[in-house]
């Protein structure tokens, strides 16, 4: 079976790109489509793949600023030449479930959110606070975008969602069905040490950027004077900065094992925005820490309340104070909650990404051809 990936754009590191990279360790030989693509910005892992990018490759600073480029992605993606594969296994969020593809071959997209910026805009400019030049140019190209997400969403054969809430969103806004698999985490990258004894801090690890919401955080460990530690970098870490009081402190980049070893020895992880899914928290249940979580979106899959994590339901800051003032991580066993991160094991997503590519094969064998006969 000839199988051929395909990505929206690789010019950043994160969960969908993890994702990618799972179904290489499925496909090893299967050659990765994608708009565009920057080796300095994703792991090097992708440049032992056969990575096939379109014309906008050759755009001036598109790995860099993508975003101007909006435009041109539908036609980017279309035109990406994709004969002579028995399988087209995208991963997508925005353009990549648009490419176009043979009668014969069966088109699978692992979908991790319908586009954000269509179906979520006033949400989308609030959130990433855009400038005047963009919030006056966006709306005019979102009703087509709308329009052509919708449409290229029926060029796909089967959705997998990578939560329900994306699941509810894909029928809300394609009315299709989608399969619930969630994204893999790497839980051999994080060891499990039982007698860990906790530090003193909570811990957030996230790009620092509006959406994440890390301002909660950080206001609600400055009321109560509670040690936070925060790991990464982003567009936004300037105004946190000048939120944080003298308990917050601030990593920048740091390397895996030194992420790692604030995951072992953190009172809790903090993860107060809401996530298609979230794969961080699944990494610090890995290393047997419970999560301090807003209880909405993906955080509602991959942790339970009151065994291997607490939600506040209220994405303000009084709402995680009420949670972080009664927080006692000695209520929460470490070997439970690191056996609830095994469950979403890379082996475990290789397995159901299988399963559900050879049912589908399955039935789309055993489903008679349309007749030919003329009257």
């Amino acid at each position: 079976m000839k199988v051929a990936l395909v990505h929206d754009y690789l010019n950043q590191m994160g969960g969908a790109e993890r994702v990618v990279l799972a179904f290489h360790e499925i496909f090893p030989d299967a050659p990765l489509y994608t708009s565009i693509y920057d080796p300095k910005r994703v792991d090097p892992i992708f440049q032992k793949m056969d990575i096939r990018t379109s014309f906008m490759q050759k755009l001036p600073l598109v790995t860099k600023h993508h975003q101007p480029y909006l435009p041109l992605y539908p036609f980017a993606m279309e035109n990406l030449d994709l004969r002579g594969y028995d399988l087209v296994l995208s991963s997508s969020s925005a353009f990549g479930k648009g490419v176009i593809t043979r009668p014969e071959t069966m088109h699978i997209c692992y979908c991790h959110t319908p586009m954000r910026w269509c179906w979520n805009y006033q949400e989308y400019v609030e959130r990433e606070h855009l400038g005047k030049v963009a919030r006056g140019v966006l709306p005019f190209m979102i009703t087509g975008l709308r329009v052509w997400d919708q449409i290229s969403a029926q060029r796909v054969d089967h959705f997998i969602a990578n939560s329900p809430t994306i699941a509810e969103r894909i029928r809300k806004y394609y009315r299709r069905e989608a399969a619930y698999i969630p994204p893999p985490v790497d839980t051999k990258r994080f060891p499990f040490e039982p007698d860990m004894l906790p530090g003193d801090y909570f811990l957030a690890v996230s790009r620092l950027i509006p959406y994440k919401k890390l301002d909660l955080a950080i206001q609600a460990c400055n009321r109560l004077q509670l040690p936070l530690v925060i790991i990464g970098r982003g567009r936004d870490e300037e105004r946190l900065k000048k939120l944080a009081g003298p308990t917050i402190r601030f990593m920048g980049h740091l390397s895996d094992e030194e992420v790692i070893y604030y995951f072992q020895h953190c009172r809790a992880f903090l993860f107060p925005g809401e996530e298609d899914f979230g794969i961080t928290p699944l990494e610090a249940q890995a290393c047997g820490r419970p999560i301090i979580a807003y209880g909405a979106g993906g955080a509602l899959a991959s942790i339970i309340d009151g065994v291997t994590g607490v939600f506040f339901q209220e994405q303000t800051v009084e709402s995680l104070v009420n949670v972080l003032a009664t927080f006692d991580e000695r209520r929460f066993d470490p070997l439970v909650i690191h056996n609830h991160a095994l469950e979403f094991d890379n082996s475990r997503f290789s397995r159901r990404i299988l399963q559900f590519i050879e049912a589908k094969m399955q039935e789309n064998k055993a489903t008679p051809a349309l007749s030919t006969n003329k009257y």
